[in-house]
């Protein structure tokens, strides 16, 4: 099937004829479709909250969150990918035979050989294609965003046949007990990737920032668990921010014709003004407002390099400031919420719903928030948008880059159409108790790479369509079935 069946049920492309002639790229390359999968299950903030005897809005208010999702032992990485790969293919009609890349996301890792993409190839087996190009990528929280960079450039590279690529960000979020297990989560987001995209990815003006760091990272391969300096981790989040929103600044205003697309073109210099939304790697929403919050300092002392009278004379103490001094000052920052509460409720908390809702979910938690985005509000309010987003992954890789969703309202509402149940599935969930979630946890911890194994979680607890595992064998075999 051409690229552009799911637009028009054309059997001819002019996108896919010119780019295979070398004449041009392929026209509005991105996210033609998206789809997401969360736990059936999920614990309160606020009845956990009271079990670990803490203060009351530690984590409701203190993290900003108020739901998190959690699997027991009868899901694994493997099981999520193959539920919300399928779903996808199912809701948007998509032949398993017109995918000719995959790719996933992911750092929860089950196998230090064998790749997460092999097991999604059972789904592709009654098609008998077995031509799929990529792989997977891990680094923490950022394989996602790696992995839609790699099915973007293989359609526009001279090995692109007109097929389809499919991008999975999928992670299961845990913590020892303690102090970072409130942050957890889990969910897997796939995304179609090809021309005449709903959602329009921009050439030329991505950057991004990586460096050697042990903010967060999982040595113990024994283990589910990561090792985690949060102080650190919150402040590399912040310094990465920095890095790329200055490097892709400065690219922007460089290719300003390519990323304005012709429209706007009286605006002088691209800055903050030119999104209407920020979509951010959302480990706690918390942390998302934080970052709202220094990007307002950025932008202004952007502004200000290109004409001090811009600058926000409430800012003057910090017209010079160093960045790299900056981290812990905890006068500037409360003085940045507030000057940004205005940029926050409008371009960045629309896109945290499911973030609230569900809790970090490590390489799909960008993504999540870019579908919550798109729910927020109705197609006709979506059209022409412009998108900043923000990604990040500790150890440490960040990148920044942006996107406008299509001006085609019949594109754009056939993504919209898909993402519809989404609600109503939050909707759906069971409410567990504490306790409960404790002792899953634990069992989880108990269980974690043994062999054999017979799962005991009810399968009756689980959404239609949810892949679970029926057991593993001795030599690590792992069958699954589905709810």
């Amino acid at each position: 099937m051409p690229v552009n069946q799911i637009q028009n049920g054309s059997s001819s492309s002019s996108s896919t004829t010119s780019a295979r002639n070398g004449s041009k790229w392929p026209e509005n390359v991105g996210i033609i479709a998206m789809d997401i999968y969360f736990p059936s299950s999920y614990v309160d903030q606020t009845d956990l909250e009271e079990f670990n005897g803490v203060s009351k809005g530690k984590y409701t208010i203190g993290l900003g969150q108020l739901k998190m999702g959690f699997t027991d032992d009868r899901e694994d990485i493997s099981s999520i990918c193959l539920t919300v790969t399928e779903s996808l293919l199912k809701k948007y009609k998509i032949s398993p035979a017109d995918i000719g890349f995959l790719m996933i996301g992911t750092e929860t890792i089950i196998d230090k050989s064998k790749s997460i993409k092999t097991v999604l190839m059972d789904l592709f087996k009654d098609s008998g294609n077995t031509d799929i190009e990529g792989i997977h990528a891990t680094n923490a929280c950022y394989g996602g965003t790696a992995s839609l960079f790699h099915a973007i450039d293989w359609i526009e590279s001279s090995n692109w046949d007109g097929r389809y690529a499919l991008v999975v960000a999928a992670d299961i979020a845990v913590y020892a007990s303690g102090a970072a297990r409130p942050t957890g989560g889990c969910g897997a987001v796939a995304m179609l990737i090809g021309p005449n995209s709903a959602i329009i990815l921009d050439r030329k003006v991505r950057s991004t920032y990586m460096a050697n760091v042990y903010d967060f990272y999982k040595p113990d391969l024994s283990s589910e668990y990561p090792y985690v300096d949060g102080p650190l981790s919150n402040q590399c989040y912040l310094q990465a921010l920095d890095q790329c929103f200055n490097l892709y600044f400065d690219k922007a205003n460089r290719n300003r014709e390519e990323l304005l697309n012709h429209d706007h073109s009286e605006q002088s210099m691209i800055d903050l003004s030119h999104f209407d939304a920020v979509i951010f790697h959302a480990p706690y929403c918390k942390l998302v407002q934080k970052s709202v919050a220094r990007m307002h300092l950025l932008n202004n002392l952007r502004l200000q390099a290109n004409d001090p009278s811009r600058f926000d004379l409430k800012l003057e103490k910090y017209r010079n400031i160093k960045l790299e001094d900056s981290y812990n000052d905890r006068e500037m920052e409360k003085l940045l919420l507030t000057l940004s509460s205005e940029n926050f409720s409008k371009q960045t908390d629309p896109s945290l719903m499911l973030a609230r809702e569900i809790g970090n979910m490590y390489t799909a938690s960008l993504y999540a928030c870019l579908i919550s985005y798109l729910i927020s509000d109705s197609v006709e309010n979506q059209i022409d948008k412009h998108l900043l987003l923000f990604s990040y992954g500790s150890g440490l890789a960040a990148s920044m880059f942006s996107a406008r969703i299509t001006k085609d309202k019949t594109i754009l509402s056939r993504l919209s159409n898909g993402l519809a149940d989404i609600k109503s599935r939050l909707q759906q969930r069971r409410r567990v108790p504490p306790a409960k979630f404790e002792e899953t946890l634990n069992l989880r911890e108990k269980t974690h790479n043994i062999a054999p194994y017979a799962p005991t979680g009810d399968i009756s607890l689980l959404m239609a369509g949810t892949y679970y595992i029926t057991e593993i064998n001795q030599k690590y075999h792992r069958k699954y079935s589905k709810a």
